[in-house]
């Protein structure tokens, strides 16, 4: 199994979310969005991801725009 780098994956990381204490450990951040229904802000265009907005729902509309 591939090791996490958390150093690459805090510098590629988007969320604005500045006190999270899962930037960088992605498996975490994942486990804690979906626990609560959401998807991690990083799959999110980064004006939808400064509302905190991170439902599935807002997802699919933001991504069904053509």
């Amino acid at each position: 199994m591939a090791q996490c780098n958390l150093q690459a994956n805090k510098e590629r990381c988007t969320c604005t979310y500045e006190p999270c204490s899962r930037k960088g450990k992605c498996c975490e951040c994942i486990t804690y969005h979906r626990k609560y229904g959401e998807l991690p802000g990083c799959l999110f265009p980064p004006e939808i991801e400064r509302t905190y907005d991170r439902s599935i729902a807002r997802f699919i509309a933001c991504n069904s725009r053509a």
